[in-house]
């Protein structure tokens, strides 16, 4: 469903995974991440006094001088996208040649990022003008797994849940999500669903033998939908969603666009490409969101953890901190 703008989580200091985890390999694109004069805070490389940085300087100064055709030109002549509005396009370019210059000086390693990312984006009961007091209850759980190293989509879940405190659906919810009544009337209630959602997961050997994270369009489908439903469930909030990339964020952060430029129909179109299926449905939106988070990664953004759920509350997760896989899916304890 869509989300509505988000106000900024408090950061931890010091809030960082332990020191044994793996750095990325390219560039970060969190909220620190600067562009000054074509150098950017983060690389691989630590003396930024090196030649390489003035030549990639001077590269992004005449990148900024080309017009929307010369950069189609060039991204063609490489082969890379030529899709996307003119900021996108100079992104893309200038991320290129960093990446080749930085190369040249230390070959980027392939095994230091996640080995897949979890895509979530729930559906949940809502009534025309969200009231505050209404209470918002999951009725779709989506995942869309996708390879980082293929850049595909590789598997995809996708379960319906029967909501408890509100179960009538409104006709306003009904004709946003496209969910009937019928369908959670024969749904099973959240826990069990949850129970599935672990079992898919451990099935796929997420977190053991595989590196994740889980990825989300905005803070609320982790630090508002779940942790409500969760407490409707009377269930401990699961572990494995205490850590997640708001790539909603790192998508402004990273094409330096505006808050009101992240929806994801915005986002799609800002980067040349069209909402595909049924928009709310939580598999066609975790779909459309995986598609950006490749792109994004092909444009030399390394999607990482930037939100964390802490004591119940939502913090930020500084862009400095080393990256940190998910841990192994468990089933949380009920509530006493």
């Amino acid at each position: 469903m869509e989300k509505p703008e988000e106000t900024g989580p408090r950061v931890i200091p010091g809030d960082a995974p332990p020191p044994a985890a793996r750095p990325p390999a390219g560039q970060h694109c969190g909220a620190s991440d600067r562009e000054a004069n074509g150098k950017s805070s983060t690389t691989p490389l630590n003396d930024f006094s090196d030649p390489v940085y003035k030549e990639i300087a001077m590269t992004n100064g005449y990148i900024n001088r080309m017009t929307r055709d010369e950069l189609r030109s060039k991204l063609a002549e490489f082969k890379l996208d030529t899709r996307g509005v003119k900021d996108v396009l100079k992104k893309r370019l200038k991320n290129y040649y960093k990446k080749q210059k930085l190369m040249q000086k230390e070959p980027l390693t392939g095994d230091s990022y996640y080995d897949y990312i979890c895509v979530v984006d729930f559906e949940a009961t809502c009534e025309e003008g969200n009231p505050p007091e209404f209470v918002h209850e999951i009725i779709e759980f989506p995942i869309v797994l996708l390879n980082t190293r293929t850049l595909e989509i590789e598997d995809t879940f996708q379960q319906y849940v029967k909501p408890e405190i509100n179960p009538k659906l409104s006709n306003f919810c009904i004709n946003l999500t496209g969910i009937t009544q019928d369908i959670v009337d024969k749904a099973d209630p959240f826990p069990q669903v949850l129970r599935n959602v672990v079992e898919w997961m451990r099935q796929r050997e997420l977190g053991t033998k595989y590196s994740y994270s889980m990825l989300t369009d905005g803070s609320w489908d982790m630090s508002k939908f779940l942790h409500i439903q969760c407490r409707v469930s009377r269930i401990k909030y699961p572990a494995f969603a205490k850590k997640w990339i708001n790539i909603r964020k790192l998508y402004g952060n990273f094409y330096k666009v505006p808050r009101n430029q992240t929806k994801l129909t915005i986002m799609l179109e800002k980067l040349g490409m069209n909402y595909d299926g049924r928009p709310h449905s939580g598999l066609d939106d975790s779909r459309n969101i995986a598609r950006i988070a490749v792109r994004m990664l092909q444009d030399g953004c390394d999607l990482r953890v930037n939100e964390r759920m802490h004591a119940g509350q939502l913090m930020t997760v500084s862009s400095s901190a080393p990256l940190e896989g998910a841990p192994a899916p468990q089933m949380p304890r009920y509530r006493n």
